[in-house]
């Protein structure tokens, strides 16, 4: 499923197309997307097709494409403070843009079929938070994963705010689902092949509305036991009693941002958009070289029923020809310097960590120093 909006050569460039497309509409959930950059959810050996608008398995590991996962995060309408549950919550690349929005007083669960990609979405979460700058631009609800079948969740379990699936729902699923809701939550899921989108308006009224054709792999129906009892499927504690010294320092981080003076700049590789336009107009000048130059040689080459006759008239042709291709070569020194100079802006413009900076210049011993930066390296 995918294919939607033409691919980027960063991930920039593919938030930018699918900005064009309107797949993405809100400034939050643009954020979001900028935050995480797509590539570093994929295995090595497939990061170019990373920027494509498409879904990517291997293995166990999923990716849906970008243009669903646009519409997804847009339908969930997040709010900071809410909480979130992912049925299929796979790489946790959704659940971790999703916890940049919700903020750290925020809920995010996730429940996960399979073993090995929740230790992959450990893995890449750690990743995210010690070396992401983007972890330093937003107040982050980390996701917590459980491994089970998302159909064999207590029924004791407390509802949510938000609740995404990610596998395709039948009919006779969709009332376990909306269980899962509270009164006045929204529900994104594959519903019989089209992305829906259900509000619990009370308690016992739905608000429904299909968003797109989508194609999903079905659910996995939970597998008997030999001894007849279900498997239940825990999930995390809703309500978790933070530490006074976890809140200090989130009081803390906040009471930086805001002395920041401005707004914090979007998480954007500076410079992305600058760099295609300048490929472009580069390629457009090497083509008009190339096809001035193939006129200005077809003109000196006689054709076979040229004489003496006309030799003036090539000749001024030729001075003709020559003049043009000495601007366009001028036109591409002129070029060549503006990319130097656009180079180095480019540079400057590189963005700083401001907070890890303010936190750095504090008049405080090195361990709490740390403690404030999440113990993240550099």
């Amino acid at each position: 499923m995918g294919g939607a909006v033409s691919a980027g050569e960063d991930n920039d460039e593919l938030i930018d197309n699918l900005k064009e497309a309107q797949y993405i509409r809100s400034e939050l959930v643009e954020c979001a997307f900028r935050a995480i950059d797509r590539a570093d959810y994929y295995l090595e050996e497939f990061r170019d097709s990373a920027y494509k608008d498409l879904a990517w398995r291997h293995g166990n590991i999923h990716l849906s494409a970008p243009c669903i996962y646009s519409e997804v995060m847009e339908a969930l309408d997040l709010q900071p403070g809410l909480s979130f549950l992912n049925l299929g919550s796979g790489t946790g690349y959704l659940s971790t843009m999703v916890g940049l929005i919700l903020g750290p007083f925020g809920v995010n669960h996730g429940v996960e079929l399979h073993a090995d990609v929740i230790e992959y979405a450990y893995q890449k979460l750690d990743c995210f938070i010690k070396t992401s700058d983007s972890f330093d631009r937003f107040e982050f609800c980390e996701p917590s994963f459980v491994i089970g079948n998302c159909l064999e969740i207590a029924p004791e379990s407390r509802q949510y705010d938000r609740v995404y699936c990610g596998a395709g729902v039948q009919r006779e699923h969709e009332d376990y689902m909306k269980n899962l809701l509270k009164v006045g939550g929204i529900l994104v899921l594959p519903l019989e092949e089209k992305l829906t989108k259900i509000t619990r308006t009370g308690y016992n009224s739905w608000d429904t509305k299909k968003i797109i054709a989508v194609s999903f792999a079905p659910l996995v129906l939970p597998k008997h036991r030999e001894n007849g009892k279900p498997r239940v499927v825990s999930l995390p504690s809703m309500f978790e009693v933070r530490s006074l010294q976890d809140l200090a320092r989130i009081s803390i981080r906040q009471t930086l941002k805001k002395s920041v003076s401005g707004p914090w700049p979007l998480p954007r590789r500076a410079g992305s958009r600058s760099r295609s336009r300048i490929k472009q107009k580069r390629e457009h000048r090497d083509s008009t070289l190339l096809t001035n130059r193939y006129v200005f040689m077809s003109r000196l080459i006689p054709g076979p029923m040229d004489d003496n006759n006309n030799q003036s008239g090539t000749d001024d042709e030729e001075e003709d020809c020559r003049g043009v291709c000495e601007r366009e070569e001028d036109e591409a020194e002129e070029d060549e310097d503006g990319r130097r100079k656009e180079g180095r802006v480019l540079l400057i413009e590189t963005p700083v960590n401001i907070l890890r900076e303010k936190i750095l210049t504090l008049p405080l011993p090195e361990p709490l120093k740390m403690y404030l930066l999440y113990y993240r390296e550099k």
